[in-house]
């Protein structure tokens, strides 16, 4: 017998499409069950070739609900789902309210599986940051080989980083230059279309913004807290896929040679690296897609040991959607879990 889903933020971007992917996957579902706020009640989602009439939140009973993949923000998820674990419901969160929770693993599959035991201190699981999630995918086999010392990180986000207003604005913006019609930022703080905007996330007292934060906080938690990590985050007018350049300082030798190796056999990486036109990945074509591409590997040679590469992945997916799902597998696949109907 399979195990009953819910999807809390089924209507949001990152909700739609881990219903999409819990289809595409074929994730042992005997129920899923779409969930929103009440003025989404009723509004309805695709499920494959199924479609779901989205429940209230605010009043669903989860004591016959096994997971809980949470994507309706941080003041919601710190609201619901302590509740929701306490009725023997996991909650996978997408949401930066509970990574830095000592008492909640911080999970990427691919990186630290093995942290996932943790899970039953408060029945809360965390999704990290979309920039972290493709960052440390890469980064895991290259620590692993040849201990990363420093990481120096500038991110290229797209809008839909920002929601389904972020890609409106891009696109309502864009259409407002073709037509001279007046350009109207409301999302952003400033215009996004033809533009970049080295901002996201709120300002903290050191100059950093709390994005940039993330990434250094998350990478030290799910890797290691000895590497040293800085990151600048930029938006840019591109509606799907964040991009990385990285560059990155080891304790030991290692070539690019060897580093495109490792990362070719490594779970979750695809390197295109070819030294010619159009021989890398672009944000563009990692739409869609679920692997973290890696391009122009290359030795820096003002650092002992140091590697530049490009990191490109679907932020909507591999940055949220797929990363939760796959977290779900793995607490079925190690047995963690069972479903509540079976063990009745």
């Amino acid at each position: 017998m399979g195990f009953k889903i819910a999807i809390a933020g089924a209507t949001g971007n990152v909700g739609r499409e881990m219903l999409n992917i819990l289809s595409e996957r074929g994730f042992p579902a005997d129920e899923v069950v779409a969930l929103a706020s009440a003025r989404s009640q009723g509004t309805e989602v695709s499920f494959g070739d199924r479609t779901l009439k989205v429940q209230n939140l605010e009043n669903y009973d989860f004591s016959d609900t096994d997971i809980c993949l949470m994507s309706a923000g941080g003041t919601v998820s710190q609201k619901y789902s302590p509740k929701i674990g306490a009725q023997g419901c996991v909650v996978i969160d997408n949401s930066s309210a509970w990574r830095y929770d000592a008492d909640v693993p911080l999970i990427v599959p691919e990186v630290n599986p093995d942290a996932i035991v943790q899970f039953t201190r408060k029945n809360i699981i965390a999704n990290p940051n979309c920039s972290t999630a493709q960052l440390v995918v890469a980064l895991k086999p290259l620590h692993d080989r040849a201990t990363i010392k420093r990481v120096v990180v500038s991110t290229y986000q797209s809008v839909s980083g920002a929601g389904k207003d972020g890609m409106d604005e891009l696109f309502n913006q864009t259409r407002a230059v073709f037509v001279a019609d007046p350009i109207e930022s409301k999302k952003f703080t400033k215009r996004i279309a033809f533009n970049v905007i080295p901002h996201i996330d709120s300002f903290m007292e050191d100059g950093y913004t709390k994005e940039e934060w993330k990434v250094l906080a998350e990478t030290k938690k799910m890797l290691d807290p000895k590497i040293k990590v800085t990151c600048t985050a930029v938006r840019v007018p591109v509606f799907i896929g964040h991009s990385e350049s990285v560059n990155i300082e080891f304790e030991k030798e290692i070539t690019a040679d060897e580093a495109r190796e490792i990362l070719r056999e490594a779970p979750g990486c695809q390197v295109i690296d070819k030294h010619e036109n159009g021989g890398y990945i672009t944000p563009y074509e990692s739409a869609g897609e679920d692997a973290t591409y890696i391009s122009r590997i290359r030795e820096d040679a003002t650092v002992e040991n140091g590697l530049n590469m490009w990191v490109v992945s679907d932020n909507l997916r591999k940055g949220a959607a797929l990363n939760a799902v796959q977290i779900a597998e793995l607490l079925v696949d190690r047995g963690l879990i069972k479903a509540k109907k079976q063990a009745a």
